[in-house]
């Protein structure tokens, strides 16, 4: 690299770790939700816990293609306040409010009416019999939860991420407090965890329409109406991006989910064990897919504005703060796993696998890393359709059906449907940095 670029690429690492911390910190606080949960039901019992996890393995296919759909938003606003085109980003927040809430209806019913086919994922039959109740309750609260999305996406990228960061992470607070309330003190179990998750995901809806309609610097990006007739091609606009985003986050995350069906072929020691590993796991992800976010609206920004020759500096400074986060966060999850492990519960069965598990999850870190930030970086150029592809392929024709030869063929059972998934995360960041390279980094660096 050229001495005369190092302050160029300093100026936009600082200006993307600006925006990434934020989104890392806001999403790390998400996963407070999922972590209090865990453990709290966890303390339940260990039926209670391997429920919890097969819920969470039909809600979240769900939720994360919602989530990918919303990606949208992210990246139609930022070009539009690239373009410092208000009028536009109004329709844009208004509209994707509107998707976000008609989409948390249709996955809601969908997820419901898998209920009475529970069964034929032959889970464990306590663990099956006592899913329904909080899966309905989780289901449910999808409505209120992309609702908030699609608005903290709109509020992200005209860069006020702060403010919508105060609300989710109090809206965390509020569902530990409530955890404590429902699962121990009315004595709801599993049920309670159900409850507090619908409660606190309504109050953070609330408090982001609170706050976005009164924010001052946001008055002229923010609709003056709400109820207004739907814009069709906004909608189309939002959808013609957001659906194959959707089924790249689903290809992924879809994968992990379906992970937890196949460990739970093997009982629910195992299943438990992986509900841990792969809250570490999502845990640790928060950090690439927050950098992640900020390139993408960062990138979306750059192009709105018609500034190509930014692309190659805003990448390779993001690969760099990735890099460095990927090396700390591998370090603290082979070093930390015994203590992660046993933070969860104390079952010497389920601490001996859920401890190989976090050790598989450090060492995938890196690639995990990658392909994260590079999917955000795509998504900012609107390159959506060969990212899923490139998921699709990495995930279920490599991952999945490694992971399950490796458990049945070779009698690795979990750690082999973790083992699998890593294989499947190498193909996917390969293949995404050079989608990367071709796209954006071969425009000549000013």
């Amino acid at each position: 690299m050229e001495s005369g670029r190092r302050p160029t690429l300093l100026i936009e690492g600082r200006k993307t770790a600006k925006l990434a911390l934020p989104l890392i910190i806001g999403q790390l606080g998400q996963m407070m939700m999922m972590i209090a949960d865990t453990i709290m039901v966890g303390k339940v019992g260990v039926t209670e816990l391997a429920a919890l996890t097969f819920g969470n393995a039909v809600f979240t296919i769900l939720f994360v293609f919602g989530s990918g759909l919303l990606t949208s938003v992210s990246v139609l606003s930022s070009a539009a306040a690239g373009r410092e085109d208000a009028p536009a980003a109004r329709a844009l927040c208004r509209n994707g409010f509107y998707l976000a809430i008609g989409a948390g209806f249709f996955l809601a019913l969908l997820g419901l009416a898998t209920l009475p086919f529970l069964h034929l994922f032959h889970q464990p039959p306590e663990v099956t019999a006592l899913t329904p109740p909080y899966l309905i309750l989780i289901l449910v609260s999808l409505v209120p939860s992309f609702g908030a999305s699609a608005l903290k996406n709109h509020g992200d990228a005209l860069d006020r991420p702060w403010p919508s960061f105060s609300i989710f992470v109090s809206g965390v607070l509020l569902n530990i407090g409530l955890n404590q309330w429902f699962i121990f003190g009315l004595d709801l179990k599993l049920i309670g965890a159900g409850w507090a998750t619908l409660i606190s995901r309504c109050a953070i809806l609330i408090a982001m329409l609170i706050w976005l309609n009164r924010d001052q610097r946001l008055k002229s990006w923010i609709p003056n109406r709400w109820f207004t007739a739907l814009e069709g091609e906004k909608i189309r606009a939002l959808l013609v991006l957001g659906i194959p985003a959707s089924f790249q986050v689903l290809a992924e995350w879809g994968a992990f989910a379906s992970a937890g069906f196949l460990v739970g072929l093997f009982g629910e020691v195992p299943l438990a064990a992986h509900q841990i590993a792969l809250t570490t796991s999502a845990t640790f992800f928060m950090i690439p897919f927050g950098i992640g976010m900020a390139l993408t609206m960062r990138m979306g920004n750059a192009t709105g504005a018609g500034q190509p020759e930014r692309y190659a500096r805003i990448v390779y400074s993001g690969w760099i703060l990735t890099l460095g986060s990927a090396i700390i966060t591998g370090l603290l999850c082979t070093s930390l796993r015994s203590f992660i492990a046993g933070y969860f519960v104390s079952e010497p069965a389920v601490l001996e696998i859920a401890t190989g598990l976090i050790l598989i999850v450090a060492m995938s870190q890196f690639v995990d890393a990658f392909q994260a930030v590079s999917s955000g970086i795509l998504r900012g150029l609107e390159d959506i359709v060969t990212p899923a592809w490139t998921a699709f392929f990495a995930y279920w024709i490599i991952g999945i059906p490694t992971g399950w030869y490796l458990a049945k063929a070779r009698g690795m059972e979990a750690a082999g449907i973790w083992w699998g998934l890593t294989i499947g995360l190498i193909i996917a960041a390969i293949f995404l940095c050079l989608r990367v390279i071709r796209m954006a980094c071969r425009q000549k660096m000013a």
